[in-house]
């Protein structure tokens, strides 16, 4: 497996980001090019970006709220965004194919999880499907079992990290 390195996002990157949104979610629940933009201009310091050979493989962003949940109408409305929010959420964790079963997604969480720490947060919020609810247990976050969600027509899952 190449190095991975976790690092903060760079504006440019918005558009490779965009790509490897559409590559790693269904259309009906992928952010838009559009959407992924604005995210970056609103809040750049919430997305974090895994890169091998000097290239992004993988990201998690998410915005911050004042709510120990996160709504649907987060996903697509900005202004919904409060910088100093006391809850991290998580949009999006994206891993191209080629790098996924190696690390890389447990590396991001885990990155975003110190950092959320670090700014005084209370915790990370997160909705994810069943089969992932695992995967967010082992880096240590609760279920709350289904969510109030209906985001791309899926069932989801409210998981919190409250520190």
């Amino acid at each position: 497996m190449d190095e991975i390195v976790i690092r903060m996002a760079k504006p440019e990157e918005t558009g490779i980001l965009a790509e490897i949104e559409r590559i790693c979610f269904p259309p009906q629940e992928a952010a838009s090019p559009k959407q992924v933009e604005e995210r970056m201009r609103t809040f750049p310091e919430n997305f974090v970006v895994a890169e091998a050979d000097g290239s992004p493989v993988g990201f998690i962003n998410g915005g911050t709220t004042d709510k120990p949940y996160l709504p649907d109408e987060m996903y697509h409305d900005v202004n919904l965004h409060i910088s100093h929010g006391d809850y991290q959420t998580v949009f999006g964790l994206n891993v191209l194919p080629d790098y996924r079963h190696q690390g890389v997604a447990g590396k991001l969480v885990e990155f975003f999880t110190d950092l959320a720490q670090k700014r005084g947060k209370k915790g990370v919020i997160l909705t994810c499907k069943e089969h992932l609810v695992g995967f967010y247990e082992k880096h240590g976050f609760q279920c709350f079992g289904e969510a109030d969600s209906s985001h791309g027509g899926a069932k989801w899952y409210d998981m919190r990290n409250i520190f």
